[in-house]
């Protein structure tokens, strides 16, 4: 029986593309919420900052992703076999 070559995912693990659109997602937001916040937008929120704090919890779950997708690598066999 001959042994299979592996190899890892890598960029194609869908933890990857996951990750990166919350991280492309939380910037767009974060970056509203530091600079394209009015008083108005504000005060419809009741003194939250909404956009903030969601940029923030958006690059969390994109960072806690992508420290999964590296940890926990998916290994793909080089050749599926007959099987």
């Amino acid at each position: 029986m001959a042994e299979r070559s592996k190899h890892q995912a890598g960029a194609f693990d869908i933890r990857v593309f996951i990750g990166s659109l919350l991280g492309i997602y939380g910037v767009v937001l974060l970056l509203t919420g530091l600079f394209g916040t009015s008083d108005a937008d504000l005060a419809k929120a009741g003194g939250l900052n909404v956009n903030l704090w969601t940029g923030i919890g958006l690059l969390v779950a994109a960072a806690l992703f992508v420290l999964w997708a590296r940890l926990r690598p998916v290994v793909v066999p080089d050749d599926p076999g007959d099987g």
